[in-house]
């Protein structure tokens, strides 16, 4: 297999430090808020990619975060909890909002057919989520280490990490750290006492700004609560060792939380936090930036409330390539649910055998080889994706193809099911009308089915039935 790694910016040949397993870490939600499409676009995309290395014969363990506590409305350790400031704005508690937004999220991953993690079980909420507030103890522990170092500081607002005592600091961004203090220059610096504009804090006191707020523990330093960054090197510290095979997230984490998830774990540790490093592009909508201001962030609820099923944003989003920016629309989403459409249609002739040769064990492995060899390419949805096109043009589907194009796209191909027999033997009876050349009762019998929701197309094998719909 070969991925682009964000950290040497080529595409290079994958190989896992234990043969046959793959580490997989995943940044997932800060549970203030509905998921929306872009971050929609990066589960599929961390989805595929688990899809593909089990393809391909790995044993995956996958491990992703939920933040409930700790990020802040900007990066650079400005403004409130997002979590504080959605609990505000709803009338409830932060807790109240973390599990409300942590239960609308797993509703979304099951709808998109997102397989839940698996690298990590949390006793106390009974799934498979590494929730930042259950790793206390642990970033509490790595930030002693930091400190007793000489990597960590502490001022009266917070502890922070001294980014000038790791000489490669940034290095994921391929900038210098003394570029991005010049960039910086203009930053608001809400603690004069801080080393370096590009320090970031790794806990925070309940004193200043941050004396009410509602979600605090005890530490060897007084009370307060985590940064942002810091859960992620904690938990993969305590859930899967690092380094990591493959650390995952959007093109957004490029410039701050990745570089400085690396810093904490390799001077806390002295080692690498993951070896390939891999990033998705945004989403535009309608060719401009997606924003809430602009009331185009659209959230799963919202594109089924305009009549599209969420396969059908599945397949949109498969039709990128994962390191392109997608452009979304309407009518793109369109294009591809009647896309969909046909690959469901298709799939039918798997009850309908005559239409299309079936496939024989040779051609079934040719293309088998051919999907996942597109997939193993740096993800190449849509190789893989032209590859069934070609292959569904020449061949009827088979039960175990079905499975295995489920296994790589989850699309939902398989779950087809055949016609009831009352409405084969009215397919049949039309035959008969047909035969004694009845056009009227011909006619009768086709406006009957395509009322049910059944539309026939004659072909020279004899009728083929396709599902309206999807």
């Amino acid at each position: 297999m070969q991925f682009h790694n964000t950290l040497t910016r080529k595409t290079e040949t994958f190989k896992p430090r234990k043969a046959g397993n793959v580490s997989l870490y995943t940044c997932g939600p800060t549970v203030y808020n509905y998921y929306h499409i872009g971050n929609l676009r990066n589960a599929v995309f961390n989805d595929t990619l688990r899809r593909a290395l089990s393809l391909s014969g790995y044993e995956v363990k996958h491990v992703m975060n939920i933040t409930d506590v700790g990020h802040l409305v900007s990066d650079a350790d400005i403004g409130e909890d997002k979590l504080e400031k959605g609990a505000r704005a709803e009338g409830k508690t932060v807790f109240e909002v973390a599990e409300h937004y942590t239960r609308a999220f797993k509703s979304d991953m099951n709808e998109l057919n997102v397989q839940p993690p698996n690298g990590y079980h949390s006793h106390k909420h009974h799934d498979t989520y590494a929730r930042a507030t259950d790793f206390i103890p642990e970033q509490i522990e790595m930030i002693q280490i930091l400190v007793k170092k000489g990597f960590a500081y502490q001022t009266e607002q917070a502890i922070y990490f001294d980014v000038q005592k790791l000489p490669d600091y940034g290095r994921l961004t391929g900038q210098k750290l003394a570029d991005k203090e010049t960039g910086a220059r203009d930053q608001v610096v809400t603690d004069s006492a801080k080393h370096h504009p590009q320090d970031f804090a790794v806990w925070f006191f309940t004193i200043g700004r941050y004396a009410d707020h509602s979600m605090y523990w005890p530490s060897p330093w007084g009370d307060g609560f985590p940064g942002w960054h810091l859960e992620c090197s904690a938990i993969i510290h305590a859930t899967l060792g690092d380094p990591i095979d493959i650390h995952t997230g959007g093109v957004d984490h490029i410039g701050t939380h990745h570089p400085n998830e690396m810093a904490q774990t390799e001077a806390a540790y002295g080692d690498s936090l993951a070896n390939f490093w891999i990033h998705n592009e945004f989403i535009l909508v309608n060719g401009t930036k997606m924003s809430k201001s602009k009331g185009n962030a659209y959230i799963l609820s919202q594109i089924k409330e305009h009549g599209f099923t969420t396969m059908a944003l599945r397949l949109l989003y498969l039709e990128a390539h994962y390191r392109t920016e997608l452009n979304f629309s309407f009518e793109s989403l369109t294009a591809s649910t009647n896309t969909l459409r046909g690959l469901m249609s298709w799939a039918e002739l798997l009850y309908q055998p005559d239409i299309l040769p079936t496939p024989d064990n040779s051609q079934s492995t040719k293309f088998r080889e051919a999907i996942s060899g597109s997939l193993a390419d740096d993800l190449d949805t849509p190789g893989a994706l032209a590859r069934l096109h070609e292959f569904a043009s020449a061949y009827a589907p088979t039960q175990a193809l079905l499975e295995f194009l489920d296994e790589a796209f989850a699309l939902n191909l398989s779950l087809v099911r055949d016609l009831p027999v009352r409405d084969k033997q009215t397919i049949l009876d039309r035959e008969t009308a047909r035969h004694s050349k009845d056009w009227s009762r011909s006619d009768q019998i086709r406006e009957h089915l395509e009322k049910s929701g059944i539309a026939l197309e004659d072909t020279p094998s004899g009728p083929r039935w396709k599902r309206l719909g999807l």
